[in-house]
């Protein structure tokens, strides 16, 4: 696939466990915990272990497939007891998503898998869940604080994603700038959030002069909501140049709103989302300029590490390294550091990258062919 421009980890400045169980660890572990210099760790197939997939909500098509990528890691590690995605239905309240990792150790989960959506209110569940021999591995969306988290598997470095963000905006809006709003998914979205201040902080930078950010409004990953959001943006700012959203449902309302409106000459979209979602917006010129990562190796990455994790494998403590079964995002071998997104935080990663700028040129065959076409139905 021909991209126009793929964006590592690099663009961050600074690249950069497991709970050995008992009340005593039931925190984080310290990232100052360093490993033994070795060869990386590999997994043993055939282990038993149960595990759970819980994702921000059901029925939005980035967490499909990351459970396309975890189903895919399951059969490669040969797993006998099959693993669960679940979670709250879309449009829940997010707090709704704790009562998941409450009861996952009475439920027999050695894992929980958790894109986390309620900021750090999840915090004490993810503690008294480590406390109880239940670990739990973070992937897409941290505890801020990295309470209770075993390990972050970041998709990319999340300042990066503040970067790709602000020059998106002026490949878009011109050198001379002009009006933009965010439409982000939730308030207590711990990801949403970091992203959003990412993309204030590159924006300081004297180039971006002229970009004038002028309100962040959330949609909630709610269609209808991130749709009604956009359209009032559109009303109440008539110079409005620019809707940036980072979340999969709010660029697609997003795009809708502003084609619906008849004003994609004037105001344009971009933000994080799925070519397959955003082709018709892309190549129509309503969203220019769009970025993601692959959900399938993130899902794939993040079990991966949590069957190595939970079968001692590693010990999630950093400066560990291990190797997966097939490449991921071209490399197969993953180090555990110390977040430093999180730098206040006593919190570990695992870091997926990269991620690619889609545009007319490769947007198209980014997306695949269309459903129910003859291609789409033969596709593996």
């Amino acid at each position: 696939m021909r991209v126009s421009r793929t964006v590592t980890a690099g663009l961050s400045a600074v690249l950069m466990a497991s709970v050995l169980g008992g009340a005593a660890m039931a925190q984080s572990p310290a990232a100052s915990m360093a490993a033994p210099a070795g060869p990386p760790a590999v997994a043993t197939p055939g282990q038993a272990v149960k595990m759970l997939l819980l994702p921000k909500f059901l029925g939005i098509l980035p967490f499909d497939q990351a459970n396309q990528g975890a189903q895919e890691a399951a059969a490669a590690l040969q797993n006998p007891t099959a693993f669960d995605f679940t979670g709250p239905a879309a449009g829940d309240p997010p707090a709704n998503q704790i009562d998941y990792v409450t009861n996952a150790p009475t439920q027999g989960y050695k894992v929980v898998m958790m894109s986390n959506n309620a900021g750090e209110q999840t915090a004490a569940a993810a503690e008294a869940a480590q406390a109880a021999g239940t670990k739990v591995v973070t992937w897409d969306s941290p505890i801020p604080s990295g309470k209770g988290e075993s390990l972050f598997v970041a998709q990319v470095d999340f300042t990066s994603i503040g970067d790709v963000m602000a020059t998106m905006t002026r490949d878009i809006v011109g050198p001379d700038g002009g009006t933009v709003a965010i439409l982000s998914a939730g308030p207590d979205s711990s990801n949403q959030n970091a992203w959003n201040a990412a993309y204030a902080e590159a924006l300081k930078d004297p180039s971006y002069a002229n970009i004038n950010v002028v309100e962040t409004v959330y949609g909630n990953d709610k269609a209808e909501d991130s749709y009604n959001q956009a359209n009032a943006l559109i009303q109440k700012y008539p110079d409005l140049k620019l809707i940036m959203s980072p979340t999969s449902v709010g660029i697609v309302a997003a795009s809708k709103a502003v084609t619906d409106a008849g004003l994609c000459d004037t105001v344009k979209v971009s933000g994080l989302g799925l070519p397959s979602e955003m082709k018709d917006y892309t190549l129509s010129g309503c969203a220019p300029e769009f970025a993601l990562w692959s959900f399938v190796d993130l899902g794939y990455l993040t079990y991966y590490t949590s069957y190595l994790l939970a079968t001692g494998a590693i010990q999630g403590v950093a400066g560990e390294s291990f190797t997966v079964g097939r490449p991921v995002s071209g490399q197969t071998d993953f180090s555990i550091t110390a977040d430093p997104t999180r730098p206040d935080a006593n919190a570990l990663r695992v870091l997926m990258g990269p991620f690619t700028v889609y545009n007319k040129d490769n947007v198209e065959a980014a997306a695949g062919p269309p459903a129910g076409s003859p291609a789409a139905s033969t596709a593996p």
